[in-house]
C-alpha cells in the first residue's frame, strides 16, 4: 500500500471528483463511497470493455488536521496477465496475428500503468488546490522543549529562553509529505531517502 500526505487547504471531496473526472469515462469506470472526511474510491476497468485485460484499484482519501492523506491500495490485474499472455502466443503461432491484436495490447499497456495515471491525478488536483507534500504553515512550528513556546521552524534557538531547538525541528519528506525528525536518512512512510 502506498501513502502519501498532502499538506494544505484541501478536502477529499475534492480528490475524489477529479478521480471520478479522469476516470469514469472511455475502458474505465470509477465510484466513490463513504463521508466527507474519509472517502473511498474503485477505479477499475469496464467489465464489458471491447479489448485488454481488467484491472481494478481502491484509492482511499482522509482528512487530516492539516490536509490529507491518501493511500492506494494494490492494483489487480484481473485479466492483464491472460490477455497479454494470449498474444504472446498467438504471435508465437502466427507473428502477424500481433496486427489484429494491436488494440488488446495497447489496453492491457494502458491498464498496467493505472497506478501512475492515479498519482499524477492526485498530484494535480492538490497543486491546484494550493496543497502539497511540503509542511504547512501552520505546522512550520516547534515547541520549545524546557518553556514549551512555539517558534518557527528552523530557528536556531527558543525565542523566549534561548535553548537550542535542533533536536525538535520538523521537515517532511519530498516524496510523501510524511512529517519526519530531524537527523532520520529515510523516511518512515514510503522507505524512500530523505
Amino acid at each position: 500500500m502506498e501513502r502519501k500526505i498532502f499538506h494544505g487547504r484541501i478536502k477529499p471531496v475534492d480528490v475524489a471528483q477529479a478521480l471520478l473526472g479522469e476516470f469514469n469515462r472511455g475502458n474505465y469506470r470509477a465510484q466513490t463511497l463513504g463521508q466527507s472526511d474519509r472517502i473511498v474510491v474503485q477505479v477499475s476497468t469496464r467489465p464489458d470493455a471491447m479489448s485488454g485485460g481488467q484491472t481494478a484499484m481502491t484509492v482511499t482519501i482522509q482528512t487530516l488536521d492539516e490536509g490529507i492523506m491518501v493511500e492506494l491500495g494494490q492494483q489487480a490485474w484481473l485479466g492483464v496477465a491472460a490477455s497479454l499472455g494470449v498474444s504472446a502466443l498467438s504471435a508465437l503461432k502466427n507473428p502477424f496475428s500481433l496486427l489484429g491484436r494491436l488494440d488488446d495490447i495497447a489496453q492491457d499497456i494502458e491498464n498496467l500503468q493505472m497506478k501512475e495515471r492515479v498519482w499524477q491525478v492526485l498530484s494535480k488536483a492538490a497543486r491546484s488546490a494550493g496543497a502539497s507534500a511540503e509542511l504547512s504553515e501552520n505546522l512550520r512550528r516547534t515547541t520549545c522543549e524546557y518553556c514549551h513556546v512555539a517558534n518557527p521552524v528552523g530557528e536556531p534557538s527558543c525565542i523566549a529562553c534561548g535553548a537550542p531547538l535542533g533536536r525538535v525541528q520538523p521537515d517532511a519528506c519530498k516524496n510523501c509529505g510524511f512529517v519526519v525528525k530531524r537527523g532520520q536518512t529515510t523516511c518512515p512512510n514510503c522507505k524512500q531517502a530523505l
